[in-house]
């Protein structure tokens, strides 16, 4: 009898953090919006590779909204492609350029206009013995043949160097075909490219920054742009009604953000930027934060358990962020649809590529001010810019 006092004791006193515990894990509850077609969610797993796999999975909805047939693209294709082109750049520069596997959006688009593409069954470019990219061993090896032919004691390079990189290009991840069948047809990679209802002369990159003029171009200037491509600047409200517009012409979005934020969960696959000034909670509101200690605070805004306000994004915040390095060219995603969540704030539905994991099968939602707040970049079809902004543009 005593056990069994003691035991309805401890549930007696149990029940209210229960109650607590069952209130606090209300969660966000997102109903999507407008979705653009996607192909499956691929996994780029221990490579420096969001670029090209977010580029490609965009391009492969492009495909389809143009009326072509889901497929899978080649990423690899492009990653040794490009890694071509980007050490015989660093060689030339002497060593003084971001020789790393991070990339940018129109290395995948340049890459094709060069090299053509291939689908993934034709070049996995997995030739080192595991299932999923693992570039450790990759870049360190690239890296260390790059610094030795710089530091080539000769003085001049001779001519077996690109041939020696080629080497241990085709090594890692396989010799290139010349042609290839694809369901029932022969085709060389430029071939291949040609018969895919895009043009890579359609798309383009858009950006929000005050440190050039709007209504120009320029070269944005983070370390992964090492081709030095150019980006359109645009007010960050024009910018958002580029995204608004395309998303609404079944147009998938390429976007480059930065998702090293407290605000950025990783396991609850969601974003958001929660209102921290006092000054602009009322009531109770600000009583309860005025009285939180700085531990406490960050709990009660990053817990992710239920919707809160959010910051109201400006054109100042966003630049400041990016001068003081709080705001870096992390990873590239796809934005390809909307969503609110249970109060009716508005989000956009991500495709990532980690691979399909829960809680929404390799999807986030980030909400509108993280993409107002967080955006490095993005790259659309020209045709999904509103005419306005195009005129403006002159494009």
């Amino acid at each position: 009898m005593k056990k069994l006092f003691v035991t309805l004791l401890a549930l007696f006193c149990a029940l209210p953090l229960m109650a607590q515990q069952t209130k606090s894990a209300e969660g966000y509850k997102f109903t999507d919006g407008k979705l653009i077609k996607s192909t499956s969610v691929k996994n780029q797993f221990r490579s420096g590779t969001c670029w090209c796999y977010s580029a490609l999975s965009w391009l492969e909805s492009e495909i389809m909204r143009a009326g072509g047939e889901e497929m899978d693209l080649s990423e690899m294709w492009i990653v040794r492609n490009v890694y071509f082109e980007k050490a015989v750049k660093y060689v030339r520069l002497h060593g003084a350029l971001n020789f790393a596997v991070g990339g940018a959006f129109h290395d995948v688009t340049e890459g094709i206009k060069k090299y053509g593409i291939v689908p993934q069954e034709v070049y996995e470019g997995l030739n080192y013995g595991t299932e999923l990219p693992h570039f450790n061993e990759i870049d360190a090896v690239l890296k260390a043949y790059v610094d030795a032919i710089i530091k080539n004691p000769n003085r001049t390079l001779t001519t077996a160097w690109q041939a020696g990189l080629n080497g241990i290009l085709d090594a890692y991840f396989g010799k290139m075909p010349e042609t290839f069948e694809y369901k029932g047809t022969t085709y060389t990679p430029q071939s291949f490219a040609a018969s895919l209802p895009i043009k890579m002369e359609d798309y383009v990159s858009l950006s929000s920054f005050t440190h050039h003029p709007f209504y120009s171009t320029f070269v944005i200037e983070v370390p992964d742009n090492w081709m030095w491509a150019s980006v359109y600047n645009v007010p960050l409200e024009e910018m958002m009604a580029v995204v608004d517009n395309a998303l609404a012409n079944d147009y998938a979005i390429g976007w480059a953000s930065d998702v090293s934020e407290k605000g950025f969960s990783r396991t609850k696959a969601i974003a958001i930027v929660p209102e921290d000034n006092v000054d602009n909670m009322s009531g109770t509101d600000a009583e309860r934060w005025g009285a939180m200690t700085e531990r406490e605070r960050n709990e009660a805004l990053y817990s992710f358990d239920k919707p809160g306000k959010e910051k109201k994004i400006t054109q100042q915040m966003r630049q400041e962020a990016y001068d003081n390095y709080q705001t870096t060219d992390d990873h590239g995603m796809v934005i390809m649809g909307t969503a609110t969540d249970q109060n009716g704030n508005p989000y956009f539905k991500v495709k990532n590529s980690w691979g399909i994991r829960p809680p929404y099968e390799g999807y986030y939602y980030f909400s509108r001010p993280f993409v107002e707040y967080k955006t490095m970049s993005i790259m659309v079809n020209k045709n999904a810019i509103p005419k306005s902004i195009r005129k403006k543009l002159d494009l």
